[in-house]
């Protein structure tokens, strides 16, 4: 057996970005495995549906896998687990009752049997015995789901911490704290690596707690005169509670609307995660109350397209619509990128006559994830040798790095890691010593991994520029058409002239008997550097010659 007395931690994602969360640990022939999130494309990546790790590595060392574990139950951890698992044998899935019930729904969806997958249900307070290697503590970390977890991996070179996604909430909507005194206990007992989140390391204080918004909310709520509608993640249990509590205080009857709002609803209702004193009613019963009588709470608070609330600012849902005097609250922050989006749907809600609400004009929403405050506690208690922030950008992770080296105990070394680094833990070191395959797979439509960032490029240019399609027939009597989109409207003109061109270019490639993918790029460059020159602009040229 191979003498190897390090550690080996390599993340697949989540590492300077925010989502598809993924991270590997291998100590010899044995890997546990951490999460399997996805994430959203941004505005650069035009036509992707969403965006998991490259698992290379994995299929690789497929047989060493012992275990995944998941935290939670969110997408940026869950979202790529039907896309991977089914490539990789079938081990234990460890997680909580109500981050399995999500997973079950999303297999159900994919068409994978449960009996495909070893789910195996755990408390946020559980040890599992996951290999000879690895032993895992799991303590329960408030966030803005139910049954999230960080963990404490027992290894042979030391312990280890990674918080999951976290904030300290000391009034969480549903009383259960976060289980500090696992993270003192080990802090005291020695820590090789903490592995902590770095999502809000650039805000100062405390974040705000449930309890806070919840105060807003009921606020609102209470002066509302009209219908009110609320959106916010669906899988936010907590507050989705909250709003339907205080809905029933003020006589409201809920109705839910948008696909994810009703799934997750049921799921956290079937498992006990939600409690109501009246059943949700549908959009067709609310035609039988009056406007002060009703609380919506649905989808879009990313101003999604095809969202309930785009929807209903655009005008266009089939059963609603928003009138003068309503109420919206948008409980939630916009996800980097969505900002432009939101907007369009708060003016267009503005212009409807509705009272609009919206942090941080409000305080109607309050982050999942810890501030300064509560990342230095975490540092001071778990006093662990080295560091290593995830779950951020480059600079909340470096922001992150400066905290924990003004800290009473500072670690010994941080390393500020990218997505592959393949970084070797043990008691006397702590380095980056190679990297590992990694990056962004595209999901798009059906296909999964069958657009590159070559494609990308090329939707982006035509996007940009548009598209120049240019038929040729290389004869003795060489012809020509053009064919434009996203260009510029019609030029007569200028297409004889590229025309007249092209068929010049045709004749000197028939005259020397060139190679029909010579002339195809003679084609190209002289269209080019011609329509660069007489437009300013560079569309996608696109010859096709045949002879």
């Amino acid at each position: 057996m191979s003498q190897q007395k390090h550690l080996e931690v390599i993340p697949l994602g989540g590492f300077g970005e925010i989502g598809k969360n993924m991270m590997v640990f291998r100590y010899e022939q044995e890997i546990l495995v951490v999460d399997g999130g996805m994430a959203f494309p941004d505005s650069n990546q035009p036509g992707i549906d969403l965006i998991i790790p490259k698992i290379d590595y994995l299929l690789e060392h497929a047989s060493e896998i012992k275990a995944f574990i998941i935290t939670h139950g969110h997408e940026d951890h869950i979202g790529a687990l039907p896309y991977i698992l089914p490539r990789l044998p079938k081990v234990p899935l460890y997680g909580a009752k109500l981050t399995l019930g999500l997973l079950r729904e999303k297999f159900a969806e994919f068409g994978i049997s449960t009996d495909d997958v070893d789910m195996r249900e755990v408390t946020t307070d559980e040890r599992i015995k996951v290999s000879k290697c690895f032993t895992v503590d799991m303590f329960r970390m408030t966030h803005s789901i139910p049954d999230n977890s960080g963990l404490l991996i027992h290894t042979p070179v030391g312990n280890v911490i990674h918080t999951g996604d976290f904030k300290l909430d000391q009034n969480p909507a549903d009383g259960k704290t976060s289980h500090l005194e696992k993270i003192s206990k080990a802090g005291a007992d020695g820590v090789m690596l903490l592995i902590s989140d770095s999502t809000s390391a650039e805000k100062m204080g405390l974040t705000p707690s449930e309890a806070d918004v919840a105060a807003e909310l009921e606020k609102i709520i209470a002066k509302a005169q009209g219908r009110v509608f609320v959106t916010t993640f669906a899988s936010h249990i907590h507050r989705i509670q909250n709003i339907i509590s205080i809905a029933e205080k003020y006589n409201r009857r809920v109705v839910m609307e948008g696909r994810s709002m009703h799934k997750y609803a049921e799921i956290a209702q079937e498992l006990g995660y939600m409690t109501l004193k009246d059943r949700l009613i549908s959009t067709d019963e609310f035609a039988d109350l009056q406007a002060s009588q009703a609380v919506f709470i649905c989808t879009g608070s990313q101003g999604q397209p095809m969202s309930v609330l785009s929807r209903l600012a655009a005008g266009n849902h089939p059963r609603l619509s928003i009138k003068h005097g309503d109420t919206v609250i948008l409980s939630s922050s916009p996800i980097p990128g969505n900002e432009e989006a939101i907007n369009v749907v708060i003016n267009s809600l503005y212009l409807k006559g509705a009272k609009v609400f919206y942090p941080p004009n409000y305080k109607v929403h309050a982050s999942g994830h810890g501030s300064q405050e509560e990342l230095k506690l975490i540092l001071n208690l778990a006093q662990a040798k080295w560091f290593l922030p995830f779950h951020g950008e480059p600079r909340q992770q470096i922001n992150h790095q400066w905290l924990a080296e003004a800290s009473p105990t500072p670690p010994k070394r941080t390393i500020i890691a990218k997505n592959g680094d393949m970084i070797h833990v043990s008691k006397d070191d702590f380095k980056v010593v190679g990297t590992v395959p990694a990056g962004a797979v595209y999901v798009d439509g059906l296909g999964v991994g069958d657009v590159n960032d070559s494609i990308l490029e090329d939707r982006l240019s035509m996007a940009g520029d548009g598209v120049l399609v240019l038929g040729c027939v290389l004869s003795p009597h060489p012809h020509a058409e053009i064919a434009s989109r996203g260009f510029i409207d019609a030029n007569q003109e200028l297409f004889e002239t590229i025309k007249d061109q092209v068929i010049q270019v045709l004749e000197k490639g028939a005259r020397e008997k060139k190679h029909l993918e010579a002339v195809r790029d003679d084609v190209y460059y002289m269209v080019r550097r011609f329509v660069r020159k007489a437009t300013g602009r560079n569309p996608m040229i696109i010859p096709v010659v045949v002879e």
